[in-house]
């Protein structure tokens, strides 16, 4: 089976098929993010026949539809977007959207004197010499030239051919051709993105997620209408105001449609919420919303089933299309809804200590988690019980990294076990049964803070314990929870190991080895050994005195911090004692951490 067919079209048949629909731009409502002067380049390539590069397509699948008869799947545009769009405008006179969601659009003016092309400007609009508007001159006759050319008063038979020549030449740009790669339809999503990445050479690297965006654009309920770019926008604009409430005004203003449309009323409270811990791209709706309405956590998977694909009989069905996307779009509400939202934010992220938005911590963890607290809702279970549930979840793949490696299919198995028993307190126990081991915590767990990654999970979790425990800070009675990310610093200080012969990186900066100390009372630590600056601590007095004030105080503050009793006494040849030890106590905090949840 060939994968592919490469084609050459006219400039001007890509732009009419665009416009009437025979290749689906999913993206031609969405902002323009081309630079005005980059519009101006593609069209003086075309002018000098240079090389634009291809467009890529997919083929729809053809899908059965009343009396057995087969659909023609139309081709959706998964790599040309910009280029078209810039054509579009440039040549034929449509608007685009900018950055700001207002609809404008580029011209581009040609001087036939000179051959130089320019972004319409003051100078072009008032030059005699400037055809201001080359869009103008695409289909225009004699009549056009002639007319530049009394303009500008050229009265040379030979002249006059020259300039004549460059206007036909401008003209023919819409007979200029570019390559077309046409994907199979039967590709699997994995495979159309892989050949994406091996063909496209612009450095834009597509996900899953963008060709299951496509798909949903294109989707039509009855034929002409805009129901899958509704839904896109609905996803999009959720995401988008998430991200920046600036855009609130901007989307209400300039795509009225839309904003008149029920799916305004879903999306716009998000742009007042305040969280930063979990701020959704559309790949993170995505992904939850093919876990709790299909059970799948591929979404190559997501992509077959909107478009009508039948895993029995190996074809495609309309009815099956239509019923994916019923199940997309209350997918997509049970996500934005503000109040399963906001709970699954602050009862859950936030309880668990989420709140900072500098804490590292993997998205798809965190997609897993709404993705069972949604299905568990849907299940009926209680609340309070539920969200309890789904704090220990999100915290055993964490600490299981089971949002890596083979996710999606790990997924897909989780959710077909919760559907067919209906049971997630068992399946979260059976989890702790399988994962959690005493091993776990005395010997796995620990292993994993011998390294110097402060963005791994182990590093965040043990953040997350101090956090939730109500921990002090290293020497200090500030809690971790009010500490920022800045003022983690080394419990053996680096210039004091470093000059004790310890001068590689993966030597004195072990996760073991760091602790939230605030910076002035680690400026006074300075290249001291830990024996000797403890040393002073104990005397509770100088630059420790106004906080540590007893021995009983010094014990429980090293207890917060998972800080061997002993440490005290540390100089450089109890280094690697000291970090075996850490390990454990860190590993055993974030037991405890799990334990109170």
């Amino acid at each position: 089976m060939d994968k592919y067919t490469v084609t050459n079209i006219k400039v001007g048949n890509l732009l009419s098929d665009a416009q009437i629909g025979n290749i689906a731009i999913p993206e031609i409502q969405r902002p323009f993010v081309w630079k005005k002067t980059k519009v101006r380049d593609l069209i003086d390539s075309l002018y000098k026949n240079y090389p634009v590069g291809y467009i890529i397509t997919w083929k729809s699948p053809d899908v059965k539809i009343k009396d057995n008869k087969n659909s023609n799947g139309r081709l959706i545009l998964i790599d040309g977007q910009q280029r078209i769009t810039a054509l579009s405008t440039a040549l034929n006179k449509i608007e685009i959207v900018n950055s700001n969601y207002k609809k404008e659009r580029i011209v581009i003016s040609f001087n036939p004197i000179t051959e130089e092309f320019k972004v319409r400007d003051r100078g072009t609009e008032r030059g005699k010499e400037w055809i201001t508007d080359i869009a103008d001159a695409m289909d225009a006759g004699r009549r056009f030239i002639n007319e530049y050319l009394d303009l500008n008063e050229i009265e040379s038979d030979d002249y006059a051919d020259l300039i004549s020549d460059r206007i036909e030449k401008l003209k023919q740009i819409k007979n200029s051709d570019v390559g077309n790669i046409t994907l199979d339809a039967t590709l699997p999503i994995d495979v159309v993105t892989e050949i994406f990445i091996r063909i496209n050479d612009a450095g834009v690297k597509l996900s899953q997620a963008d060709f299951t965006m496509s798909k949903i654009a294109i989707f039509e309920k009855e034929a002409g209408d805009e129901y899958g770019m509704y839904l896109r926008k609905y996803i999009d604009y959720f995401c988008e105001l998430a991200t920046s409430s600036e855009r609130l005004s901007q989307i209400q203003e300039n795509d009225t449609v839309f904003s008149s449309s029920p799916y305004w009323e879903k999306v716009k409270w998000i742009a007042a919420d305040i969280n930063d811990s979990y701020i959704p791209t559309y790949n993170d709706i995505l992904r939850v919303v093919s876990l709790i309405e299909f059970n799948r956590g591929k979404l190559g998977d997501l992509v077959a089933l909107l478009s009508g694909r039948d895993f029995e009989e190996r074809n495609y069905k309309a009815s099956i299309a239509e019923e994916s996307f019923f199940k997309l779009e209350n997918g997509i509400n049970k996500y934005t809804n503000k109040v399963n939202f906001e709970h699954f934010v602050q009862d859950i992220l936030w309880n668990l200590g989420f709140k900072d938005s500098d804490i590292s911590v993997s998205k798809n963890a965190i997609n897993y988690a709404y993705a069972m607290y949604l299905r568990g809702k849907d299940v009926g279970i209680d609340d309070g019980k539920l969200k309890s549930l789904i704090r220990r979840l999100l915290v055993i793949s964490l600490l299981t990294q089971r949002h890596s490696g083979s996710f999606e299919s790990r997924w897909t198995s989780d959710f077909q076990k919760i559907k067919a028993t209906q049971d997630l307190e068992d399946f979260v126990a059976t989890l702790e049964r399988q994962n959690l081991t005493e091993v776990f915590w005395t010997d796995t767990l620990p292993s994993r803070f011998d390294n110097t990654v402060l963005s791994s999970p182990d590093w965040s979790l043990f953040t997350l314990a101090q956090k939730y425990l109500g921990n002090q800070s290293f020497l200090s009675k500030t809690l971790v929870r009010d500490m920022k990310t800045a003022q983690v610093h080394h419990i053996f200080p680096k210039a004091y190991l470093i000059r004790n012969g310890f001068s590689s990186k993966n030597m004195y900066n072990k996760l073991a080895n760091y602790v939230y100390l605030h910076d002035q009372i680690n400026n006074k630590v300075s290249d001291r050994s830990p024996k000797e600056y403890m040393n002073e601590v104990q005397k509770y007095e100088g630059i420790y005195g106004s906080e540590i004030k007893s021995t009983e105080e010094l014990k429980v503050n090293l207890v917060d911090n998972a800080i061997p009793v002993s440490f005290v006494e540390s100089d450089v040849t109890s280094y690697f004692e000291f970090l075996k030890e850490r390990q454990k106590l860190m590993a055993l905090k974030i037991k405890e951490y799990y334990e109170n949840l």
